[in-house]
């Protein structure tokens, strides 16, 4: 008998962006139309950076050299189509927000398993092209740093 190991309730949500703030989106497999940053679930041993350096070297084939920790947390609630990867008790999904700042738009090598097509957008563009609101404000996170 297989056992299944459970997830744990918490992610990171990359945003990957140039100096010109043009962003990188990548759509998931399912649900189709689904347009999001790189995100992934922490393994029960890693850490947040861990998560994020191994999740965009997973997702885009990029290194993660420079990674920015916003020392941002949200809760969000965990959808009902993902809700059978958690114990049943849980409902509620702990994302953190980091940025990857890289020198220029280039291909990516993307995870067939996960996400089916990546275009790099200007970053109002982006904004209205997320499908989350976290990852929404996170972009909206990016405009402000870009003011400041």
């Amino acid at each position: 008998m297989t056992t299944v190991q459970l997830r744990r309730p918490e992610s990171v949500l990359v945003i990957v962006h140039t100096p010109a703030a043009e962003c990188l989106l990548l759509e998931r497999v399912k649900p189709v139309g689904f347009w999001q940053s790189v995100t992934g679930t922490l393994h029960w041993d890693e850490t947040p950076a861990q998560t994020a350096a191994r999740e965009v070297q997973e997702e885009t084939g990029l290194t993660a050299d420079g990674l920015v920790d916003a020392h941002v947390t949200r809760r969000f609630p965990i959808l009902p189509e993902w809700r059978d990867r958690y114990s049943p008790d849980v409902t509620e999904n702990l994302e953190h927000l980091w940025y990857l700042p890289v020198t220029q738009a280039v291909p990516i090598t993307l995870s067939a398993q996960e996400h089916t097509a990546y275009c790099w957008l200007e970053l109002e563009e982006a904004i209205a092209t997320v499908t989350s609101w976290t990852n929404r404000e996170g972009l909206e996170r990016l405009r402000q740093r870009g003011r400041s």
